[in-house]
């Protein structure tokens, strides 16, 4: 078992930052990767961005490249996103999962992951 413990959520304006963390806990070696989805009211559940525990190679969806960055600490077993210029429709519920596969084919789906975090909300306002 994995425990995600998401954090850092909250309400900022148009163009701000926020920097969400998400540490994990229990058999984390078990893990290859970790992810972040969010999940609007009414939508599904939509991949952000997602870093392999090892070499950090990283992987963003298109409506955030450039604007949010996916870090981890190895040491802490945490990963961050920090998420800039920050705009209304990344108004969402912010979730970190946990994935055992190595395929990175794996990582953009919710499908992919085996464990996931309560979540936190995160409003951005106009």
């Amino acid at each position: 078992q994995v425990q995600l413990v998401e954090s850092g959520g909250g309400l900022v304006q148009a163009g701000g930052s926020l920097r969400l963390s998400c540490a994990a806990s229990g058999r984390t070696f078990s893990s290859s990767a970790m992810g972040w989805f969010r999940q609007a009211p009414g939508k599904e559940r939509e991949f952000v961005a997602a870093i392999k525990w090892s070499g950090g190679n990283t992987y963003y969806a298109d409506s955030v490249k450039g604007r949010f960055t996916i870090s981890r600490d190895n040491a802490k077993n945490t990963v961050y996103l920090q998420m800039n210029s920050l705009k209304p429709e990344d108004t969402a519920v912010y979730y970190c999962g946990a994935s055992r596969y190595s395929s990175v084919g794996w990582y953009r789906t919710s499908g992919g992951y085996d464990y996931w975090g309560q979540g936190t909300q995160v409003t951005v306002s106009s």
